[in-house]
């Protein structure tokens, strides 16, 4: 049986979905741990043993948020060597990526990014082409890294929970000697709406909201849902780069993605083609968008999304 070490990079109070998608895939595919940088809170701890978690593995060092990835790399190559684990499971997000990739040099270990779903024996099934693709890949090294994509699983906890036990990881000498230091910070004001790679309804606005993403925030908000956006949105700065989807953005996959005078191009359908119900507003009828789109609304954004909103409001009592 393979054993699965899945990292869990500042848990906070509760563990997110992605962390539960991790775990969920990795008991499919063996005994599961977990390395944990940061506080570990009693709701996230709790949610480690549901899902089976058998042991935690902890940085001997409590700074490692104050450098770059590179100290958290070593932290992680030094707990797969104490656990003996096989397989590597991280979040998709950049950091996750270069994580992995340096993880993958200090192993000699096979990388295998974007990936969407991972069978019992190792292989993985991955988005390549701006999604265009479903490919399948598995590493031939002792140990594989694999960097898995949000929503790509329903978390489930297992039968029974685990008592998984603490152990200490000694980081190796000069870990941090050569790694860049983070010397600020400026905390995100919160939206109160779910984190955009994480939710389950997605909002997206493009060049047609020509600058207002009012009824957009509307209808988000009566969904519970994420706001995002096309690039051509963010560049005109009438939303921060952060809501950006597609090929050089986010990629999402969530339940419902609503997509607001957005035209469709390539790059913005490559990070968000795998949702899986997508529904289209956009007065031009010839746009790309609606080639994807499970139900497609001709019509104006402003007029369509306004209505949307009322009638759900109303449906909510």
């Amino acid at each position: 049986m393979a054993k699965v070490l899945v990292f869990i990079d500042n848990p906070g109070q509760a563990l997110k979905k992605s962390s539960l998608e991790l775990l969920t895939i990795a008991r499919s595919l063996g005994e599961t741990v977990a390395a944990v940088n940061g506080e570990l809170h009693a709701d996230a701890a709790a949610a480690l043993a549901a899902y089976g978690t058998e042991a935690l593995y902890r940085p001997s060092a409590a700074d490692l948020d104050d450098y770059l990835v590179g100290p958290k790399a070593a932290f992680l190559a030094a707990a797969v060597d104490a656990a003996g684990a096989d397989v590597v499971l991280t979040e998709n997000s950049a950091e996750g990526k270069e994580i992995a990739a340096r993880l993958g040099i200090r192993l000699g270990a096979g990388v295998i990014t974007d990936v969407v779903a991972v069978d019992p024996d190792g292989t993985a099934h991955k988005s390549v082409l701006a999604g265009s693709y479903t490919t399948t890949a598995k590493a031939t090294t002792p140990v594989s890294v694999l960097t898995v994509k949000p929503n790509s699983v329903t978390p489930e906890p297992a039968v029974s929970a685990t008592a998984p036990d603490a152990v200490t990881v000694q980081l190796p000498d000069g870990a941090t000697a050569a790694a860049a230091r983070v010397t600020a910070r400026n905390e995100k004001p919160a939206s109160g709406r779910p984190d955009l790679t994480e939710a389950r309804i997605v909002v997206a606005g493009g060049r047609g909201v020509d600058g207002n993403f009012g009824p957009l925030e509307e209808l988000a908000d009566a969904l519970d849902a994420a706001i995002g956006a096309s690039r051509a949105a963010t560049d005109a700065g009438w939303i921060g780069h952060d809501a950006q989807i597609g090929q050089t953005g986010k990629t999402v996959s969530p339940q419902l993605y609503i997509s607001a005078g957005i035209s469709g191009a390539i790059q913005q359908k490559a990070g968000m083609q795998t949702a899986k119900v997508i529904v289209a507003v956009n007065k031009d009828a010839e746009s790309p968008i609606f080639e994807i789109a499970d139900f497609g609304i001709v019509g104006d954004l402003f007029q369509v999304l306004p209505q949307a909103t009322a009638e759900i409001k109303k449906r909510k009592g």
